[in-house]
């Protein structure tokens, strides 16, 4: 406890906002937002424009879209972080080719200034239209068809299907006891994440929507898209009372701390 104490003191000291979390694969905030890229993944297998996904997420509030961040942070990196979600929650993991398929052709991201995006000297991203052949490709190895609601989602769409999984799993990162108090998690992902802070976090703009909303969005979901969108039982429960979801698991869950 001395320890934890005192290392909260150490951040503070030197300007970070620190976050007492327990211990899981990701831990509260990777952990969180691992359906964020995967959920843009499953759109565009199934006909959504990738551009205008990282569009609408920008104009939501986030710095940058899941296509542009995962330039960002390098192939070889994203891919390694994937596999341990894989591995450990192959239940509710989406596996998309796409990645794998721009890898064999010496596509690394920003670094090799072609990813999703091409990059000039300046590191400025431009649309590539040779992306289509790895989506067409991805989608042949995956076994999907392209759905045509989907690729004319609106904008508030593409955000609910891209955030309600993160949301999803931010119920269980709250119920297993990984963080205190849905504050907590709300505040890391601000400024671990760059979730708009405008916003309030993630579970505090999911309870402006409503427990029971989100519920019927991803079982809806569920149902035509598979266990990725599934809702966990934390979820459900909440919906079925009509409860916030930041209101906390009420002791069920036993804290890992």
């Amino acid at each position: 406890a001395q320890v934890i104490v005192d290392v909260l003191d150490l951040g503070k000291k030197i300007k970070k906002t620190p976050v007492v979390v327990g211990n899981c694969t990701g831990f509260a905030v990777n952990r969180t937002f691992f359906p964020y890229t995967q959920a843009a993944m499953l759109l565009v297998e199934r006909g959504t424009d990738l551009y205008k996904i990282d569009r609408a997420i920008t104009k939501f509030g986030m710095p940058m879209g899941p296509f542009r961040l995962a330039d960002l942070v390098g192939f070889g990196v994203a891919m390694a972080t994937a596999s341990q979600y894989v591995e450990h929650f192959p239940d509710r993991t989406y596996r998309s080719m796409i990645v794998p398929l721009m890898q064999e052709d010496k596509r690394a991201g920003e670094t090799t200034r072609k990813g999703f995006y091409l990059y000039d000297n300046r590191r400025k991203a431009s649309p590539d239209p040779q992306i289509k052949k790895y989506i067409e490709k991805a989608r042949e190895i995956s076994g999907v068809s392209i759905d045509p609601k989907l690729g004319k989602l609106a904008e508030k769409d593409i955000v609910e299907m891209i955030f309600f999984p993160v949301v999803n799993e931010a119920c269980r990162v709250l119920a297993e006891g990984i963080v205190v108090k849905a504050a907590d998690l709300d505040i890391a992902g601000i400024m671990g994440m760059g979730f708009p802070a405008y916003r309030g976090g993630i579970l505090f703009w999911a309870d402006m929507l409503g427990s029971k909303y989100i519920y019927s969005r991803l079982e809806e979901w569920s149902k035509l898209y598979g266990d990725f969108f599934k809702p966990c039982a934390y979820m459900a429960d909440k919906a079925a009372r009509g409860a916030t979801l930041s209101s906390g698991p009420m002791g069920e869950a036993k804290s890992r701390l």
